[in-house]
């Protein structure tokens, strides 16, 4: 008799429906750990930016160089490592980059840290920066592509707003710990445990992350661009190197992380040299500043996702950016009358924590109306591109901001920040712009 082929194929569809449901948020958390263990070493080596300063005999303006060469790596990377994504899948490129990027922090450990009286030549500690920053560039597009493919419409806000999380959740165990580890261990205890936590995610990646199943047709990653695009809520006829709207998105998201990258790569300069902080003040205000950024960037998702309002969160979220950047910007124009007295001083930790916060919250919401825009298949490219605009401006940002001061002191920094987050706003989301259209 004739097989019934209907009725041998709908066990395996359920089967493979409740593995996705399951396993979707085992991919979700591989992608949360790879991205911590990176952002410990991006947004915590900044942390330690007073002590590095000391320790390796630096001045500001060469300090603010080898903070940005990390970023400079990132933005050259994470183009090619986006098309690399799209081409070979998420899991071979997360493997790559975070089992190569634990090796150059482990080599760093080793030859690039000082010694008691021995410092490096400063061109192994700004080559040992820049390698981390171009093999750690796999971890954001191949992540966020892994999203796209394992989650639905609905959740994906949610989801990509919880990977996003691990930016400001390693930059804040980053605060907490690297500056201690440098004063007990040395800079070379710091790049070891830094290798360390690459090696454990590339670890729990490699049980974890693998595409999609699919029990009949191609896998998702194979798919016509056709239906690629209508699963991702988009019709889309132009892959996102050709697309002027991803292009216009890309640039917003750029340009609003020029303040955010003031605050984490030299808001602990601000708070010691202007702001007289103690370092458990700095410490306190920096870890506040991530716990706070991650649980605005978990709630936006949520609520995006319920309301459907994406654009206009994100103006949102950079209008109430400029309010802050402009207010720390008076209060530092207020030099020696803010800062003699101790509730001066906690007013201006508080409100660099503020501005901190709101400038990091919108990151998981913009990067899911880019993704959705691009399409599910083309999401590494088009995050990719996301991601190089971002780390530009991360270069160029701490290499600027000395200059600033040099300028016009501490609240022309500040006041550049509220005019790039002002710029930004209507490039992340015109005022006429509506949600991506769902079926």
């Amino acid at each position: 008799m004739p097989r019934n082929t209907s009725a041998t194929a709908a066990p395996a569809l359920l089967a493979a429906s409740s593995f996705d449901s399951r396993h979707r948020w085992k991919v979700l958390a591989a992608g949360v750990v790879a991205n911590a263990a990176f952002s410990m070493a991006f947004s915590g080596i900044p942390m330690t930016a007073v002590l590095m300063r000391s320790g390796y005999r630096l001045d500001t303006a060469t300090l603010g160089l080898m903070l940005g060469l990390m970023g400079l790596g990132i933005a050259l990377s994470e183009l090619p490592w986006g098309l690399l994504t799209d081409r070979w899948g998420d899991r071979p490129v997360l493997l790559t980059g975070l089992s190569s990027t634990a090796a150059a922090l482990a080599a760093m450990a080793l030859w690039a840290a000082p010694h008691g009286e021995q410092i490096p030549p400063l061109s192994w500690l700004a080559g040992g920066l820049l390698l981390v920053g171009l093999l750690g560039g796999s971890v954001n597009g191949a992540s966020g592509r892994a999203v796209m493919m394992w989650f639905g419409e609905g959740e994906r806000g949610l989801a990509m707003s919880i990977r996003q999380t691990a930016t400001p959740l390693g930059g804040g165990i980053g605060a907490l710990l690297l500056p201690a580890l440098v004063l007990h261990g040395g800079f070379g205890a710091v790049y070891a445990v830094l290798a360390g936590l690459c090696a454990m995610g590339a670890l729990i990646v490699m049980a974890w992350v693998h595409e999609p199943p699919s029990p009949a047709g191609p896998t998702p990653a194979r798919q016509p661009a056709q239906v690629a695009a209508k699963t991702a809520c988009v019709v889309v006829d132009r892959g996102p190197l050709h697309d002027l709207r991803v292009w216009r998105i890309v640039a917003g998201i750029g340009i609003l992380c020029g303040p955010q990258f003031a605050v984490l790569s030299f808001g602990t300069v601000f708070l010691h040299d202007f702001g007289h902080a103690s370092q458990a003040a700095i410490t306190a205000a920096m870890v506040a500043l991530q716990v706070g950024a991650m649980g605005m960037r978990i709630w936006s998702g949520r609520w995006t996702d319920r309301r459907r309002n994406r654009p206009a969160f994100l103006r949102g979220c950079a209008l109430l950016s400029v309010l802050l950047f402009v207010a720390l910007g008076m209060l530092a124009f207020s030099g020696d009358l803010l800062t003699g007295a101790s509730s001066g001083r906690m007013g201006l930790v508080v409100l660099l924590a503020l501005a901190g916060v709101c400038v990091s919250a919108w990151h998981g919401v913009a990067y899911t109306e880019l993704a959705s825009l691009a399409g599910a298949t083309r999401a590494g490219t088009a995050l990719g591109m996301a991601n190089t605009s971002v780390f530009v401006v991360c270069f160029v940002t701490p290499l600027s901001i000395p200059h600033l001061i040099a300028l016009q002191g501490w609240p022309l920094v500040w006041f550049v920040a509220a005019a790039c987050a002002l710029v930004a706003r209507p490039l992340l989301a015109p005022a006429g712009m509506r949600p991506v259209p769902c079926p």
